[in-house]
């Protein structure tokens, strides 16, 4: 998860790519804005909105795209800690355009509705970005995992008769484990990439909810990540072969965390569009 050991670790990355300071802040603000992500083959129209959900906690403002006609399995995705922007509206319409009716929620929406940020330099969000991190917790990320799964399933473009996904960036991919959890009959896959938090000493460690979960799951592991805590694929591993659910879990060479938004600092275009094929892949096979 973003932290200081996150941020030294990304600034030594991008030192060693002959970034100075000035470049590196240019980076933040602007990388990946003006790229087009690239669409899958045979990629469907997509009708678009930015729609309010109802929770237990109040309005979370949230963007919803899907194929234009027909039913398709829902996918619920948790951003990073720099919230919804432009890059994950960008990153949910391509998904959409793969056949899915995707929702990207605001996770801060109790104290601040989107934009939440103007960069993802979190050296420089981090006076913004933290308090709002720690306004969250297990049970507000169950209530809004199960809100925003009954939302799908009111939705016309979203199909009933399919299982659901959800995948989460850096600070979501708890997320994923607790809607996983939260509800099984709903959730067939689910995908963290990079994701902060996955195996902790507390009672609530996202990893010990494995035994309530149905999902098939993808791990997409940032290689500092795992430097910094190599113990937490093994115990992930072990979990998810106790529970007897298959887990595809890998380290990505020289990937930092953060890696794989096209907005981000340490963007990894190779090594991001390798995790994004491994997700349609989960998809495909365990959303029916």
């Amino acid at each position: 998860m973003c932290d200081d050991q996150t941020v030294a670790d990304n600034y030594e990355y991008l030192r060693s790519k002959k970034l100075t300071r000035r470049q590196f802040g240019i980076v933040s603000a602007g990388a990946g804005l003006s790229m087009l992500l690239p669409l899958e083959a045979n990629a469907q129209e997509v009708s678009e909105s930015e729609i309010d959900v109802t929770t237990p906690d109040g309005v979370a403002d949230c963007y919803f795209v899907h194929p234009s006609s027909g039913t398709h399995p829902g996918v619920l995705i948790w951003p990073d800690a720099f919230g919804l922007r432009p890059a994950k509206r960008q990153m949910a319409r391509r998904l959409a355009a793969s056949g899915y009716s995707v929702l990207v929620v605001n996770q801060y929406y109790r104290t601040q509705r989107a934009p939440i940020v103007e960069t993802t330099n979190f050296a420089e969000a981090r006076g913004t970005l933290m308090p709002l991190m720690r306004s969250l917790n297990a049970d507000t990320q169950t209530r809004d995992a199960m809100a925003f799964v009954s939302f799908l399933d009111t939705q016309p473009a979203v199909d009933q008769n399919r299982k659901m996904g959800t995948m989460g960036y850096c600070m979501g991919g708890p997320f994923t484990m607790r809607t996983a959890a939260a509800v099984p009959d709903r959730i067939g896959a689910a995908a963290s990439f990079h994701g902060g938090g996955l195996v902790t000493d507390g009672a609530d460690s996202p990893h010990l909810l494995v035994p309530q979960m149905k999902a098939s799951y993808l791990f997409a592991i940032a290689a500092n990540d795992d430097e910094n805590q190599p113990e937490a694929k093994d115990v992930l591993r072990e979990a998810f072969a106790q529970a007897g659910l298959p887990a595809e879990i890998e380290v990505y060479e020289g990937a930092m965390h953060g890696w794989c938004p096209p907005d981000s600092t340490v963007y990894h275009e190779v090594q991001a569009e390798r995790a994004w094929s491994r997700l349609l892949v989960l998809f495909e096979n365990a959303l029916t």
